[in-house]
């Protein structure tokens, strides 16, 4: 008997039904066809942060016209769905509840128990997102349905994360970032807002150190002067062109600062001196690198001042500015203030002030990634429609810098780095290591024929040049030791040939008594630890190379592929490269008394090659 239908429409009656059909007979499967020509989209994954609203139902309908109109003009048609665990904005979300519910935090479950919380958290809201999206008629292929954080995409995480590493495009350094003292936690540029808020431009007076004036100093942040290393003045500028390469005295702190020229500040701002902290400001940072100034951080990851900040130790930063600002007209160093408003950066979650600081994080080097973006659209194989956008793209893309990837998360993909307990040196793998690669014996100095590397028990690696045969050995061995690379170019020690004396030179870092390579180095990242050899500490390093330019002797190397420095580290006191140089041109001696053996080096390379010195 048929069914009367009714006179007044019921969805629930209607539209579930025929959507279980739909998903039954696997409409909507995607599959592959060469007789048809492909049309995938792939759904921008929501985050499971919640349920969907107006926006996500417009974007899913737009998406749903063009994939049912192209599966009805005959493509092979393919709409892959997903949902995002949206790292910042998940834990955010998570913590708020735990708070408001439970008055705990994170810390007070620990991070497993946090975990638990938050899987069930995606478990609910993943859940309703995907119910939310059948009830719009989306025509997806479940079956294919993914979650960011499933064992495949992580493994993929995994595998990029490695990849990039391999070929230079992923570093560790330490540069100026976006820092989020709430959520506690770096930031991409792209997940800071920016909020025209109004403020304050103070006018301070920096004294001359020679006693016979002082600068005046316009900032809009005085709770970060402590950290000040330096005063910059544009070249061009006649008011102060005589006092560059001059000192002033840093007020409230007594430390004497340089005052250098630079064409970053403008001469119309304020009084044309700007106060330069590299390590709270990213145009201070690249001017600081110019200028070769200090870097001294004042704050903490929480945004309190820490014990850089002398008495202001412990203070939040807005409870730091206000004492600063008052012992300065205290002291009678304040010139004026004005009222200034300026776009500030915000956490794009919380909405609280981000903090641009110098911290160690990881990045992705953009530059290589963007010319090739660049030459397909330049070149009419991506297009944009409308067209103009490619405009705007382009000018991204080339003003683009380098994207910091880390985050201080609990909730997320963890970086496949592991550090070792016993010597601090990181190693990245697709696969959780058993083992330090580092703490292995070094292999260079095991395969050299000549031997002409030579170890003691704690010092330097030292040359015997008419022992080598140039056979390079010690190269592809160091460079696999330190990255299972048999690669020279990533090796620690170079051997460098002169035709012209037939003579094959193994260079090593020689240990120089003052080492201009640690002069140098802007975050002082090159020290010498306790054996008097001198590392370097590449949680600081920021890639600079001024310390290949500085070393006389060549001995600093950069790798364009691992974007840093680098350079003999003695592999422990058991460096491969002396054990197996087959005519012993390579020895190690105790950085104690190694400096005749340095000089005799020195001489047998001057002699080899008929030089006079």
């Amino acid at each position: 008997m048929r069914k009367e239908l009714s006179k007044v429409y019921d969805p629930h009656e209607v539209e579930g039904r025929i959507y279980q059909q739909w998903e039954e007979n696997k409409c909507f499967a995607g599959v592959r066809d060469a007789k048809k020509k492909p049309y995938t989209i792939v759904m921008p994954p929501p985050n499971v942060t919640g349920q969907l609203h107006m926006g996500h139902a417009m974007d899913c309908t737009l998406q749903d016209i063009l994939i049912r109109f192209k599966r009805m003009q005959g493509y092979a048609a393919l709409w892959v769905p997903g949902t995002d665990h949206a790292g910042i904005a998940t834990q955010i979300k998570v913590e708020e509840e735990l708070r408001v519910k439970e008055g705990l935090t994170r810390y007070d479950l620990g991070r497993e128990k946090f975990l638990e919380r938050v899987w069930d958290w995606k478990a609910m809201y993943g859940d309703r997102i995907v119910a939310q999206q059948k009830k719009m008629g989306a025509s997806c292929d479940w079956d294919r349905a993914r979650f960011t954080m499933d064992e495949g995409c992580s493994k993929a995480v995994r595998e990029t994360f490695c990849e990039l590493y391999e070929k230079g495009l992923i570093y560790k350094g330490s540069r100026i970032i976006n820092w989020c003292p709430h959520c506690v936690t770096a930031l991409s540029d792209a997940e800071v807002e920016y909020v025209d808020k109004p403020g304050h431009l103070w006018h301070m007076r920096y004294p001359l150190s020679d006693g016979s004036g002082y600068l005046v100093v316009a900032t809009t942040r005085p709770e970060t002067m402590m950290g000040d290393t330096g005063v910059a003045v544009n070249p061009n500028d006649t008011r102060y062109q005589h006092l560059v390469g001059k000192t002033c005295l840093l007020p409230l702190m007594n430390r004497e600062i340089p005052i250098v020229a630079d064409e970053y500040v403008e001469m119309d701002f304020g009084t044309g001196c700007v106060k330069m902290t590299p390590a709270h400001d990213p145009n201070d940072f690249e001017v600081g690198l110019r200028h070769n100034l200090d870097t001294i951080r004042v704050l903490d990851d929480n945004g309190v001042v820490n014990a850089n900040g002398g008495k202001y130790e412990g203070m939040d930063r807005y409870a730091a500015r206000k004492a600063v600002v008052a012992d300065m007209e205290a002291l009678g160093l304040m010139e004026k203030v004005e009222d200034y408003s300026h776009n500030v950066g915000t956490c794009y979650r919380c909405h609280n002030d981000v903090e641009p600081i110098i911290s160690a994080q990881w990045f992705v080097k953009m530059a290589p990634l963007a010319k090739e973006a660049i030459r397909v659209v330049e070149q009419g194989e991506t297009k944009f429609v409308p067209d103009r956008f490619s405009k705007t793209y382009l000018n991204w893309m080339e003003n683009v810098h380098d994207w910091c990837i880390s985050r201080q998360l609990w909730w997320g993909h963890q970086i496949p780095v592991w550090y070792c307990a016993d010597c601090g040196k990181m190693t990245v793998s697709r696969e959780d290591p058993t083992q330090c690669q580092h703490c292995e014996d070094a292999p260079c100095a095991a395969v050299c024929p000549t031997h002409a590397t030579y170890v003691t028990d704690s010092g330097v690696v030292l040359v015997d040049p008419e022992k080598c045969i140039g056979c390079r050995t010690c190269e592809l061995v160091c460079s696999f030791g330190h990255y299972q690379k048999f690669s020279p170019r990533l090796s620690n020690i170079t051997v460098l040939e002169y035709e012209a004396a037939t003579l094959a030179v193994p260079v090593v870092c020689q240990q120089c008594e003052d080492a201009s390579c640690m002069k140098v180095c802007p975050v002082h990242a090159i020290s010498r630890n306790e054996d008097g050899i001198v590392t370097i500490n590449y949680d600081a390093c920021i890639g600079c190379r001024l310390c290949t330019n500085a070393c006389a002797l060549g001995n600093m190397s950069y790798s364009p592929r691992l974007r840093k420095v680098f350079k003999c580290d003695q592999c422990g006191g058991d460096p491969k490269c002396v054990r197996y140089c087959p005519g012993g041109a390579l020895t190690y001696e105790d950085a104690g008394r190694m400096d005749p053996r340095k000089k005799l080096t020195a001489d047998k390379i001057v002699a080899a090659m008929g030089m006079e010195v």
